[in-house]
């Protein structure tokens, strides 16, 4: 349970770092939607369980902010711009009741959830 909590404390605080980037998403061999970092359908899955402290279809901040346009933003919470690797260091570190993410999800599936969170 804890666990399940710290990963989507992490994920959320992930997708809050997340930069807005022009990458057009290509599609892999199963044909999903993936940027060059990341497959942002299997990011959704991913990140599902972080929909219960951040919302993506509204501006509205749950438990955690919402992440809807994060990609859009000039900054993070924490005043650094939005790029990818701001927002992996927070998925990592975590902090503000965020459980840092380092060893709970894989290097892929951060990728993943960052493709994601671009699609917001």
């Amino acid at each position: 349970m804890k666990k399940t909590a710290s990963l989507i404390s992490a994920i959320v605080l992930a997708a809050g770092l997340a930069i807005a980037q022009d990458d057009k998403p290509a599609k892999d061999d199963s044909g999903d939607k993936k940027t060059a970092q990341g497959n942002a359908e299997k990011g959704k899955e991913t990140f599902e369980q972080c929909g219960a402290c951040h919302n993506t279809d509204s501006p509205e901040k749950k438990m955690g902010p919402s992440l809807q346009g994060l990609f859009k933003r000039p900054k993070l919470k924490n005043g650094k711009p939005v790029t990818d690797a701001n927002v992996r260091a927070v998925m990592n570190a975590g902090g503000n009741g965020m459980p840092a993410y380092a060893d709970l999800l894989s290097d892929e599936e951060k990728a993943d959830v960052i493709a994601y969170l671009k699609t917001l």
